[in-house]
């Protein structure tokens, strides 16, 4: 991920960013517990990641990505990210951690929860700072608050 256009300095983006680094600490945690055939463990992990992942994709959904979604340079971007939260939500509550077959699609949900992080961190959070106006800004933070009450 990007350290070098200042994005991060940007309170929403900022917190965008912890919530990445929980959601994947949850499903590296959950990865190991695996690996240490402790199958109850691991759905523990998978269930906090997806509560983290609901309320960040709506605080995403509703603010950055629909303000961003007003330019049409960055809507096809946007929906396939859309796209890609909708995959792993459907994902996430099917898994049978006690299933082989389940295992390997957790495991390779998680590879793909990587590159769609790096979509988002380096390329629309950085391409966010100049294509929004403070008063997108502060709808993107509404819409982030309303999702995180």
């Amino acid at each position: 991920m990007c350290h070098y256009c200042g994005c991060r300095d940007i309170p929403l983006i900022k917190e965008f960013i912890a919530e990445h680094e929980r959601v994947t600490n949850a499903a590296g945690d959950a990865l190991r517990a695996l690996d240490r055939g402790d199958t109850a463990r691991a759905g523990e992990l998978v269930e906090v990641m997806a509560r983290e992942l609901l309320a960040h994709w709506r605080g995403e959904e509703n603010g950055l990505f629909e303000v961003m979604r007003e330019d049409p340079e960055y809507a096809e971007y946007i929906d396939d990210l859309v796209h890609e939260h909708r995959d792993l939500a459907a994902l996430l509550p099917t898994l049978d951690l006690d299933a082989g077959p389940d295992v390997a699609r957790l495991r390779a949900a998680v590879d793909e929860l990587h590159h769609h992080i790096a979509k988002e961190e380096d390329g629309l959070f950085p391409a966010s700072l100049t294509a929004l106006s403070g008063e997108e800004w502060n709808r993107a933070m509404a819409a982030w608050r309303e999702a995180h009450p």
